[in-house]
């Protein structure tokens, strides 16, 4: 477990030594895990571009526990994120401490201050996304919903539905149905990668099969 997520996260610096460290180097070298440390940055990397809260880690008595927010808490955070793509990594995480209404330090406030994204009293600050250049709400709406991802469910049930209505489709086609929605923080090969996955667990329940190469049914 890392000493400080603040290092993994900003710094890129994972630690070096682990309580099991041939376990670890097994699993890497499988792709089985990420690259030490990598997968944290990551999930913060993802929620940033989501527009979400920054996880929460508590490393408490040598426990672990880590709280994933999956939807908007503050418009104005959402607002700061997009109308300014530049911020660092180390500038979101303060901003999120002001959104969850958590403590900043007196650095912190002066810095957010300056940038003019927060107002009002080191006691009382909250986010200020109209003191910068102001953006419409359809905007917003429409960066949330591309970055936004429907549930594994719902492209399940696109790709079942299809397949009753047309019969025999080939891979191709499947693509074009689903690959097109999926959320647009993932890259090319991680939605692939996706509809492999779907395609796998409706032919590991028996909804569909294949029937010939490339080619799917329902069961």
């Amino acid at each position: 477990m890392p000493k400080s997520i603040e290092d993994v996260v900003l710094k890129d610096t994972p630690e070096e030594v682990y309580r099991n460290p041939f376990l670890v180097e097994a699993m890497k070298n499988l792709d089985m895990k990420e690259t030490q440390g990598g997968g944290i940055r990551k999930i913060f990397n993802f929620q940033r571009q989501r527009f979400f809260p920054m996880p929460d880690y508590d490393l408490i008595d040598g426990k672990f526990k880590v709280t994933i927010t999956g939807k908007l808490l503050n418009e104005d955070f959402a607002r700061i994120l997009i109308k300014n793509p530049s911020l660092t990594l180390e500038d979101i995480l303060m901003l999120d401490k002001v959104q969850k209404q958590k403590s900043v330090s007196g650095d912190e406030f002066k810095y957010l201050k300056k940038l003019k994204l927060i107002e009002g009293r080191k006691n009382n600050i909250y986010l200020s996304a109209k003191v910068i250049e102001p953006i419409n709400d359809e905007e917003l709406k429409a960066e949330y919903i591309a970055n936004k991802s429907f549930d594994d469910n719902h492209f399940k049930d696109m790709i079942v539905g299809y397949l009753k209505k047309f019969g025999k489709t080939k891979r191709s086609a499947l693509v074009n149905l689903v690959i097109p929605k999926l959320s647009a923080i993932l890259s090319d090969v991680q939605k692939k990668k996706k509809l492999d996955n779907f395609l796998l667990s409706l032919r590991t329940s028996g909804k569909i099969k294949t029937a010939g190469y490339g080619v799917w049914v329902l069961t």
